[in-house]
């Protein structure tokens, strides 16, 4: 049987540090991009982008997908086929903390890996390698490739084997509510408000309500607003985003458990019930209730 010429890959945005649990936990979310590739055996690469992005985003080789693609075929140790033609359908907002550019990355990777006629999950420690290695951390593209809840963590000094995740199910109690502000945030301009030590009461503080995360997520949905309460990172990226920051401020003196979404500026309520109650000022914020995608990247070949 030959190669595939054709694929279609459907990839979750995500929902990553979940509070203290900074460049390590990820959530899986029901917000998807999709993909159609093709090759045609041509010479030059043909992207349209409907949705988000539409008009921004380059549609030529430069464009995260097909980059990703090739990244992924060299490591791979396979020849990068002639003439691509590719369309892109984009739910997730970019630049808001959603995982966008993760959603890419794994939906490239995954297109590479079927176009050469790899087994996926064979591949998944390779694949993650390549979205992993792109975004400089697991999280968000663990959630995206596995689906579910993810604790990621990197392996220093390994460059082969660098990035590992593993998968959990998310208790069927959460329903996440992502509350979704026009305002765009640069993750490079919010990892430079971080600073390069912490106290060491804030350090274990940290460490405690991370390993509480894994609990609360997979077991025991009670324990949620304690466990993402967060002294890590979120206090210093207040000044990129205060109407978000407030507005967890907010949601949690009603009990909710809230979050910056990754790096912001989106703001994930984990709720019970998928609603916010009465009396939050959700104004310039979308409401979108988001549940938790099980899948990860899917695909259709044909």
């Amino acid at each position: 049987m030959g190669r595939p010429t054709e694929v279609r890959v459907r990839v979750p945005g995500s929902s990553a540090n979940l509070g203290p649990g900074f460049d390590s936990l990820g959530l899986a979310l029901a917000l998807y991009d999709e993909i159609e590739v093709s090759v045609d055996g041509h010479d030059d690469v043909r992207v349209e982008v409907e949705g988000e992005g539409a008009g921004r985003v380059p549609c030529d080789e430069s464009h995260l997908v097909v980059s990703t693609m090739r990244t992924t075929w060299a490591l791979l140790g396979e020849e990068a086929p002639a003439g691509l033609r590719m369309r892109c359908r984009n739910a997730i907002p970019h630049s808001r903390g959603l995982g966008s550019s993760a959603s890419a990355a794994v939906a490239g990777a995954v297109a590479a890996a079927v176009l050469a006629a790899r087994d996926l999950a064979l591949e998944q420690s390779a694949l993650l390698q390549v979205t992993a290695g792109i975004e400089g951390h697991a999280d968000n593209a663990a959630a995206s490739l596995m689906g579910g809840f993810v604790v990621a963590w990197e392996t220093a000094g390994n460059t082969a084997d660098r990035f590992h995740a593993i998968r959990l199910e998310t208790h069927a109690d959460i329903h996440p509510v992502a509350l979704v502000p026009q305002l765009e945030s640069s993750t490079r301009m919010t990892r430079g408000l971080l600073p390069e030590r912490v106290p060491l009461a804030d350090a274990a503080f940290t460490g405690s309500r991370t390993a509480l995360s894994v609990l609360a997520f997979t077991q025991r949905p009670d324990l949620l607003l304690a466990a993402t309460e967060d002294r890590l990172h979120q206090g210093y990226r207040r000044p990129a985003y205060p109407e978000s920051a407030d507005l967890v401020d907010a949601l949690r003196a009603r009990g909710v458990p809230a979050t910056i979404s990754g790096a912001g500026p989106t703001v994930l309520a984990l709720t019970s019930d998928a609603r916010i109650p009465d009396g939050v000022d959700l104004t310039g914020f979308a409401t979108l209730a988001l549940p938790v995608d099980t899948e990860g990247a899917q695909v259709e070949i044909g």
